[in-house]
């Protein structure tokens, strides 16, 4: 689910920031972290922090800002569960489409209507999916515990709202985000927690 990529990149401190005239390693973490942490990068993963320092240059004072430029290299630790891996997130939201899961951090797993147990209903009146099964009704409720299995990551570009250009399985909710997770609950240990 976690994994650590090394980046290479250029951090720029501007005069203020400096402590006794010095740059500490202190202002380098903080400055990856402001500038990487809670953001996507395209084919990596959601950055949730910088996990440790490999290397950095002499700062180098810019030309005009008076801002000094380090290039460094780091490790972040980045979200991006690999396919078939089981996570447990919660019940967003329920749609005639499928169920929208989260994590504590990440919203946009998404699990299909095609990819839930063989008798999912949808109940249009409760606005929630039922898993009928031996006499039995499972609901998958909003703020229930679920556990999913990845299928498939998505990265689209982004789309104009406007557009004629959608994805069948997704909602429009969904198209505009930078990176998302197509999951299933289709077999058993899936779904509710307490179910299991």
């Amino acid at each position: 689910m976690f994994i650590l990529t090394t980046i290479s990149d250029l951090v720029q401190i501007p005069p203020h920031a400096f402590k006794d005239n010095q740059i500490t390693r202190n202002d380098l973490e903080d400055r990856i972290n402001e500038k990487y942490s809670n953001r996507v990068i395209p084919k990596v993963g959601l950055c949730i922090c910088m996990y440790d320092l490999l290397k950095a240059s002499d700062g180098l004072i810019g030309n005009g800002n008076g801002n000094v430029n380090v290039n460094v290299e780091f490790r972040m630790m980045v979200f991006r569960p690999f396919k078939g891996e089981v996570i447990t997130g919660i019940v967003h939201k329920c749609t005639p489409k499928g169920i929208y899961v989260t994590t504590q951090f990440f919203e946009n797993i998404f699990v299909p209507s095609g990819m839930l147990f063989e008798d999912c209903q949808y109940n249009e009146a409760e606005k929630v999916w039922v898993w009928k099964t031996e006499g039995e009704e499972f609901f998958f409720d909003p703020s229930v515990i679920v556990n999913v299995r990845v299928e498939a990551e998505k990265w689209p570009t982004l789309i104009q709202k406007n557009s004629s250009i959608k994805d069948s399985d997704e909602e429009d909710e969904t198209l505009n985000t930078s990176y998302s997770i197509q999951a299933a609950m289709d077999q058993a240990g899936l779904g509710g927690v307490e179910w299991w």
